[in-house]
């Protein structure tokens, strides 16, 4: 994510997503095994046994996000309970629709589990323009992990869907979940394994630039325009690409406590 007008120095020491690289770490015992699911079939993810594996497998980062993930909510909010994660692959039907590379990520409320086909990062790449790299994989995890904690928190429901539009309820809690993500990644590198190790290093500033890239990939007028149609602010669900990188800038900045996008007027979204 980036801030308008910030360019890369705006997000200054901005941690990096990748795992680090101990030949013998084993993350076996910390990665829960996660349902791999297609076609009706369930599987377990195979080979995420080590920081290296969670450096080149997409499906191996984002499982081991989580550990990281989890770790930073349960210090933030009062009997935090982890959602499960589930890789798809090709689809697979949910509580809340199907899942699948076209859908893109998302989190289920009434199952409490983020989804996430990894070939969606693909199609980042070919459709919008994004890199789609190590930071920006594992951002799209931490903001569909800030839906489960608006989800657990009581958020969603004080502040149910009242349509599309730049100012509805939609867009503040899409905005939310980008400033919750900047918040963890503004700590993630606090996270540390059981012998004191963080579990994520620093960037460089190529990996800070594709978070960046992403950011604006995934904002409603970048889509629209992208897709050969016209920007049509009452249309949106997301915000805008600099709406979605100033309030991840905000939450990376100042932590979770001023991610209230609820409270804001529609001018200062």
């Amino acid at each position: 994510m980036a801030v308008a007008g910030g360019g890369i120095a705006g997000l200054g020491a901005i941690a990096v997503i990748l795992f680090q690289l101990f030949t013998g770490q084993d993350l076996s015992s910390i990665i829960p095994s996660q349902p791999q699911v297609g076609s009706g079939e369930e599987s377990e993810i195979q080979q995420c046994e080590t920081g290296a594996d969670a450096n080149s497998n997409d499906a191996c980062r984002l499982a081991a996000g989580t550990v990281v993930l989890d770790k930073y909510w349960g210090t933030q909010v009062q009997g935090y309970r982890a959602p499960q994660l589930i890789i798809v692959d090709q689809q697979t039907s949910t509580a809340c629709g199907t899942a699948s590379n076209q859908t893109g990520p998302f989190y289920c409320p009434p199952e409490e589990t983020v989804y996430v086909d990894p070939t969606f990062f693909g199609l980042l790449r070919q459709q919008f323009d994004a890199t789609a790299g190590d930071l920006a994989q594992l951002y799209v995890l931490a903001h569909e992990y800030g839906h489960h904690v608006q989800y657990i928190t009581g958020i969603m429901d004080q502040h149910p869907s009242n349509g599309t539009g730049p100012d509805s309820n939609g867009v503040r809690t899409e905005l939310q979940a980008d400033c919750f993500a900047g918040a963890w990644v503004g700590d993630m590198t606090t996270q540390v394994d059981e012998n004191g190790v963080p579990y994520l290093k620093e960037p460089t500033q190529q990996q800070i630039a594709d978070a960046i890239n992403a950011a604006g990939a995934v904002g409603d007028d970048h889509i629209q325009q992208e897709s050969g149609g016209i920007v049509n602010p009452e249309s949106w669900t997301h915000g805008s690409s600099e709406q979605r990188q100033r309030w991840f800038e905000t939450g990376y900045r100042n932590g979770p406590s001023a991610c209230d996008t609820f409270a804001v007027s529609g001018a200062s979204l």
